[in-house]
């Protein structure tokens, strides 16, 4: 599983790496993207959930989210 480390990081980059990395993923690869910006969680949710991907987050400290995408 490839991890996007995107603390510290404000839209739209996190939502462009994203975009660079789902170029290269097969069906059925995951990503995990890191971020510390609820700004963040939320357009990645409302940008990819939308796609042919399965998005899934959760908050693994207070502020901290892990977002896992997988390619359909």
């Amino acid at each position: 599983m490839r991890e996007i480390d995107c603390l510290g990081e404000f839209c739209p980059i996190p939502v462009l790496r994203i975009k660079e990395a789902l170029k290269s993923m097969s069906a059925n690869d995951t990503i995990k993207v890191i971020t510390d910006h609820s700004c963040v969680l939320q357009s990645i949710l409302d940008h990819y959930s939308k796609k042919s991907l399965k998005v899934e987050s959760q908050e693994v400290m207070n502020g901290i989210w892990e977002i896992f995408i997988t390619k359909l």
